[in-house]
């Protein structure tokens, strides 16, 4: 399966390859696919499995209404964060020699973090600075991308000597 979708990727390359390494190149492919696949559930989870509805629970620790938008941003962080994890590892940073336990936490690491600073520096520079809010989330997701890209390579996923 790793073959195939290398091969796949790999096809595509080319054109890009006066910019672009390899690795950055299927970093970039996996990433996009990680994305568009968050759009996709997000989608399925906010309009079929719960039907733009707002979820009540009676739980102490947790508020007592969730969103429909917030709910299905959950379902599709939880499915997007496993997604994205097997792709960087089974097929982008394949020659980590950390434990996948350590490789787990310390990509969950990069995405709450990611979570954190996408939230700060959209609230900066949409209230703050006045900018359109999607030229800011073009801005960051620009951003947030290189960020994430050296956190995975030297990180999460980084090669001990």
């Amino acid at each position: 399966m790793r073959k195939a979708l290398l091969k796949i990727i790999d096809f595509f390359y080319t054109p890009f390859s006066r910019w672009l390494s390899l690795h950055t190149f299927r970093y970039i492919v996996s990433g996009g696919s990680t994305a568009a696949t968050g759009i996709v559930v997000y989608y399925i989870a906010y309009n079929w499995i719960l039907h733009q509805k707002d979820v009540h629970i009676d739980l102490p620790p947790l508020p007592g209404l969730i969103t429909a938008p917030t709910a299905a941003l959950a379902i599709e962080s939880v499915i997007t964060f496993f997604i994205g994890f097997m792709l960087n590892k089974y097929l982008i940073f394949t020659k980590s020699n950390l434990k996948g336990r350590i490789q787990l936490f310390r990509y969950g690491s990069v995405v709450v973090t990611n979570i954190l600073l996408n939230y700060a520096m959209l609230k900066v520079l949409v209230e703050a600075f006045g900018f359109y809010p999607t030229i800011s989330k073009i801005i960051i997701t620009v951003f947030l991308a290189v960020f994430s890209y050296f956190s995975q390579k030297h990180f999460s996923f980084k090669v001990r000597k």
